[in-house]
């Protein structure tokens, strides 16, 4: 690990240390006893069946990346990209965003595909996550019989504003990415004078690599081939995060607890927060997503600390770290090691970055 990422590590650690202190000190009665009673009384089964839904989710995620290869390589299965998905997002779950160039990188093996390629998917991949989280949560938000039923519905306002926010972002996404598809070059070359006039050679770098990515995401709209295609990426994504909405509910459902018998339109919100929370995360130990689920099922919807903080433990677990021993079984039997494809993977990147632009 580089010096820069051992100290955002620091910085994050820290910043978690001050928000579990203030967590702690608010919940001044919290009883450890009653926390480990709760945890030990949930149902089995119920868990089982939430980690079962999170793994078709990983399933639909390489369907997905199937139908951006249609184009290259029809011949790819969708069963050949799943081990790579699983390892990929174990090396997200142990290494954090040291890991995450993993996935486009051992598909781009598997596929005798150029990485760059790979990567423009990926970066394509996360409109479609947005795009299709966004739809679900702003139906729960603006569907009349949803979130104006929690138990305190003045966050309801804020989840409206919140709302629209999302569909401008996402408005917003999808206008960049017309433009990009259609005059994708001069959308780069604009970037790079952009910032060109910079006076320091991390300003001129820092200019390229975002031209450079420009002309990625502009290839990987070039994956998306005619309205049939798009139908079909738009159906799996939305089906996949809805898929991640019923796992919630199982392991919410598993406390038999009256405060967690939380709709699925509502813990739309509760994964939102997990999201949020996620950009401080630290690599195998989480952080900042158990804490925004905690928080938010305190404050919004009323569950006991005792039982918020085992919930929204259990929630990490189930959705973020349940793949890791598969995960680990399939990197070891294909004798992958995930440091050394961390260490790769970047390097791939660095160097596709460096490249100059095509002329």
């Amino acid at each position: 690990m580089d010096r820069k990422r051992i100290l955002a590590s620091v910085v994050v650690f820290l910043i978690l240390a001050v928000l579990v202190y203030l967590q702690y000190r608010h919940w001044r009665t919290f009883d450890w006893p009653t926390f480990w009673s709760q945890t030990h009384r949930i149902n089995k089964f119920r868990v089982l069946y939430a980690v079962a839904l999170i793994y078709f989710a990983y399933v639909l995620r390489a369907v997905r990346w199937k139908i951006f290869l249609r184009p290259v390589k029809p011949t790819v299965k969708a069963a050949e990209l799943l081990s790579p998905t699983l390892i990929g997002f174990t090396g997200i779950a142990l290494l954090g965003r040291a890991g995450e160039f993993i996935r486009p990188y051992l598909i781009a093996r598997r596929t005798d595909l150029p990485f760059s390629s790979q990567l423009a998917v990926w970066a394509v991949e996360r409109i479609f996550d947005i795009g299709a989280f966004a739809f679900l949560i702003v139906l729960a938000i603006f569907l009349p019989s949803a979130l104006p039923s929690i138990p305190h519905p003045e966050y309801y306002t804020r989840f409206r504003e919140a709302g629209f926010l999302l569909i401008a972002l996402v408005l917003a996404t999808t206008a960049a990415a017309v433009v990009i598809g259609r005059k994708g070059e001069a959308a780069a070359r604009w970037v790079e004078q952009r910032f060109a006039h910079v006076p320091s050679k991390v300003g001129a770098s820092f200019g390229h690599k975002l031209g450079q990515k420009v002309r990625e995401f502009g290839i990987g709209l070039n994956t998306i081939h005619g309205p049939w295609s798009l139908l079909w990426l738009t159906l799996v994504s939305v089906g996949m995060w809805y898929v991640i909405a019923l796992a919630y509910k199982a392991v919410t459902h598993s406390y038999g607890a009256d405060a967690l018998e939380i709709p699925v339109s509502q813990l739309l919100i509760l994964m939102g927060s997990s999201m949020v929370g996620s950009m401080l995360q630290l690599p195998a130990v989480g952080g900042g997503s158990q804490m925004a689920t905690i928080a938010t099922l305190s404050s919004v919807f009323d569950v006991p600390p005792e039982m918020a903080a085992s919930c929204g433990i259990l929630l990490w677990l189930v959705t973020f770290a349940a793949v890791v021993p598969v995960g680990l079984l399939l990197s070891h039997h294909e004798r992958l090691s995930l440091r050394k494809l961390s260490v790769e993977s970047h390097h791939a990147e660095e160097t596709e970055m460096g490249n100059p632009p095509a002329s």
